[in-house]
């Protein structure tokens, strides 16, 4: 059945419904291998033309949260990152963490002087040996690419930028110019990036290395993961500069600082351990 029911994409674009896509999702989210063939199989008879991936995925994670909540968590990490906005601000200062977690200084929003113009650069991340500078692009819908126009946007800025010398740690010119955005590129945009040299992050490019495995790979998950807090209170914590779990769990009266109860702390704690975050 499932090899004749056109899915819709956020994009608006119709594919087959592919159970093994689905299945590799639930498996990353350390789902039992037995639990994503149930909950396959369940989605399976529930398959009718034109479902969109959205209602498959909440239809997903709603048998996670049932059977196995720590899955479920991991499971709906790309939403988590989406439910950052709807700025760009919180996203930005997560691209930072996640050059700390590997070993670099860094500092967002920073004016770089090119040789033509001023530009806001959203995160610059520097160490011994390197020197980058990342345009961190924020999308609030996941239909929504990175596409030719932006990357070449970023390259024009990284063209004036690149014979400048920046005072980092120590006298240096900029090595890397980064791109970084929550959602997809276009084809366009990954072709003309691979000719020029640029350097790309989506959330599922490239291969490894892509956003999704930064997060995961740094334990830098976002507070939005957190299943047991409300909205107001996630966008309360984000808004005082708590953005990823670890800031909570080297600090745990920043709940209470945010309002959040004892009972409900508990649960947050509890939701932390299951991430595998230690």
């Amino acid at each position: 059945m499932h090899d004749t029911v056109l899915i819709t994409k956020a994009t608006g674009e119709k594919e087959p419904f592919e159970p093994h896509k689905l299945k590799h999702s639930l498996l990353r989210a350390k789902a039992s291998s037995e639990l994503a063939d149930k909950i396959i199989s369940h989605i399976e008879l529930e398959l009718k033309d034109g479902i969109s991936t959205k209602e498959i995925y909440s239809h997903a994670f709603e048998l996670l949260e049932r059977e196995q909540k720590p899955a479920a968590i991991r499971y709906s990490l790309r939403n988590a990152v989406m439910d950052m906005g709807p700025t760009g601000f919180p996203f930005e200062n997560l691209i930072s963490e996640i050059w700390r977690a590997k070993g670099f200084e860094t500092t967002t929003d920073f004016i770089a002087t090119g040789k033509c113009v001023d530009h806001e650069i959203d995160v610059v991340a520097w160490n011994e040996n390197k020197l980058i500078m990342v345009e961190a692009k924020f999308h609030n819908e996941f239909g929504l690419k990175s596409d030719l126009k932006a990357v070449l946007y970023v390259n024009s800025r990284w063209e004036d930028l690149k014979d400048k010398t920046f005072d980092f740690g120590k006298q240096r010119n900029l090595d890397e110019g980064w791109l970084v955005t929550n959602t997809k590129f276009s084809e366009q945009a990954i072709k003309y990036a691979k000719c020029r040299g640029m350097k790309l992050i989506g959330w599922n490019y490239p291969a490894e290395g892509n956003l999704q495995d930064l997060i995961e790979d740094t334990g830098l998950h976002p507070i939005t993961s957190l299943l047991s807090l409300s909205s107001r209170e996630k966008r309360s914590l984000m808004e005082s500069g708590v953005i990823h779990l670890r800031q909570i769990l080297a600090n745990k009266d920043i709940l209470n600082q945010a309002g959040v109860s004892l009972g409900k702390m508990e649960k947050v704690m509890q939701e932390i351990e299951m991430v595998g975050l230690k």
